[in-house]
């Protein structure tokens, strides 16, 4: 792996914090019923959305899926806007109609979270295909998980964007469940990555749990891209540390597979690569960690004192259809 400043382990590790933090504090919010309906954390997955978002220019798009809060932090969303969205406030980002599964940040590249397992793959593909019409030069990275793999929609959008070589990176992030049904049940070959090669997909399987070898590859596959060779499928192995969403026990994860995936903590890599490589002190690494808590704080206040989107005006909106 390449040598970096301090300051690009340091925006690596911010951004994984951020991830960790917004997570833990939304879980609180959750059971405090000011977020109401599913929340499906991201917590020990922060890595591949953090590295994968590093790789990308401010011009490109990502899409993404109902465990998509990462993405969009990574992506540079407002957490304030994020958590009043959450919460269902009318200064969130689509104004309190999306809410946890539904969140969309258009100017910022995000083309929106989709509460359809899989439904987010056909509209990466179309981006793609739509920035390759207007000649844009502009790479759309396709977030979807195990579980998707097994939808139609995959091997569709795969082999379109295959024959089209479309500028579209398809990053499956394999926690390995289906909600609680272990990959190794629902398909014969459980290395996922195999199955770009029947389509001609350069295909990459490696450690999503590791903050500087996901940012690498997505460099690499963003460089493809962009020189007209892609698409590209990476498989980011990880693991959830808890349950599908913040109600479901995880009582099926086994407890030897949890904590060694716990003791692969990507925020806890991403801070040893900020110390180590980047030689950040405990002092410097505290300060950026008590700046995180303290956005967060400011998020929260933010979010709770928002107004509630008008009942009048959301009416009107139905109607208008």
């Amino acid at each position: 792996m390449g040598q970096y400043p301090i300051e690009f382990y340091a925006t690596l590790y911010k951004t994984l914090y951020t991830i960790r933090v917004f997570e833990t504090r939304c879980i609180e919010l959750h059971r405090r019923g000011l977020i109401r309906g599913y929340l499906h954390p991201y917590l020990g997955e922060e890595a591949i959305a953090t590295g994968i978002c590093a790789a990308l220019a401010e011009r490109d798009y990502i899409v993404s899926t109902h465990r998509g809060h990462g993405h969009c932090i990574a992506r540079g969303a407002a957490i304030n806007r994020m958590v009043a969205e959450l919460l269902g406030k009318e200064t969130g980002y689509c104004r309190g109609r999306g809410g946890s599964m539904h969140i969309a940040g258009v100017s910022i590249g995000v083309l929106g979270a989709n509460g359809i397992v899989g439904g987010g793959i056909p509209l990466g593909l179309g981006a793609a295909l739509g920035t390759r019409i207007r000649g844009e030069d502009r790479v759309t990275a396709c977030f979807f998980s195990d579980g998707a793999s097994n939808n139609g929609v995959f091997a569709e959008s795969l082999n379109l964007a295959a024959a089209w070589d479309l500028p579209l990176i398809m990053v499956l992030e394999n926690n390995q469940y289906g909600v609680s049904t272990p990959i190794e049940e629902c398909t014969r070959v459980p290395e996922l990555s195999r199955r770009g090669a029947g389509y001609g997909v350069a295909s990459f399987r490696i450690d999503g749990n590791d903050v500087l070898e996901v940012y690498e590859t997505a460099q690499q596959a963003v460089a493809m891209c962009r020189n007209g060779t892609g698409p590209v499928l990476i498989e980011a192995m990880t693991y959830r540390h808890a349950g599908h969403h913040v109600n479901d026990p995880g009582t099926y994860m086994p407890q030897d597979r949890l904590e060694y995936y716990k003791s692969r903590d990507p925020v806890g890599i991403g801070r040893d690569y900020l110390q180590r490589r980047g030689g950040a002190t405990q002092e410097q690494i505290q300060a950026l960690e008590a700046e995180v808590e303290c956005d967060m704080d400011e998020a929260v206040q933010f979010a709770v004192t928002s107004a509630e989107p008008s009942v009048e005006q959301f009416l009107a909106e139905v109607s208008s259809y």
